[in-house]
């Protein structure tokens, strides 16, 4: 696993969860990490097991200087578009951090409008240290909302792809129409509706 990158000062990386599925809010999150507590593994969310994702979780909790998660809603994902809801939720985790960061580094190429200098870093979640820790938070925390969806919806079968579009996604789509969680603002959904 590569060394990831922890940059000097009071640096948050910001990182999202949940912007290609069909349901379900965009989650962010927002790290600072401490570098006298490093934390052993750190990296891209998607190349981590679910199991290993869970403990980094709770050791970024545990031994971050700062994090914060936050998200825009389905009704702002359909009345902004992704990319903005997604800027909006990255702007609302760096709001919520109990330390003001200097500056920010943002997995991806688009920043959101922040009152620090901020960054972009393409492939961030896989170099930069405090990126990847915002990967795990959002993913986790992004993952835990969704199973509570299916508790709600579980004629969807969210708990076992996180409103992503899966064939199984699409196909019980068509059977029980679109739920009060589904992104009306996305084609599937759209066309979905417009069928009935």
């Amino acid at each position: 696993m590569p060394e990831l990158i922890v940059p000097d000062g009071l640096v948050c990386g910001i990182d999202e969860a949940g912007r290609g599925p069909l349901a379900g809010p965009v989650v962010a999150a927002a790290v600072i990490l401490d570098p006298a507590r490093p934390i052993a593994g750190l990296n891209d969310s998607k190349k981590l097991s679910e199991k290993r994702r869970e403990v980094l979780a709770g050791l970024i909790r545990e031994r971050a200087l700062a994090w914060a998660v936050a998200e825009a809603t389905v009704a702002e994902i359909d009345r902004l578009n992704i990319l903005q809801a997604t800027l909006l939720a990255m702007q609302r985790a760096v709001a919520g951090l109990a330390i003001r960061p200097t500056r920010a580094l943002v997995d991806g190429n688009r920043c959101p409008r922040l009152e620090i200098p901020v960054e972009a870093v393409i492939k961030g979640d896989g170099k930069i240290a405090s990126i990847a820790a915002a990967s795990i938070l959002a993913k986790t925390v992004r993952d835990a909302g969704m199973l509570a969806l299916h508790a709600q919806y579980p004629q969807y079968g969210f708990a076992s792809h996180m409103g992503y579009p899966t064939a199984a996604h699409c196909l019980a789509l068509e059977e029980h129409g679109a739920s009060p969680v589904h992104r009306r603002s996305f084609g599937p959904v759209a066309r979905q509706l417009a069928l009935l």
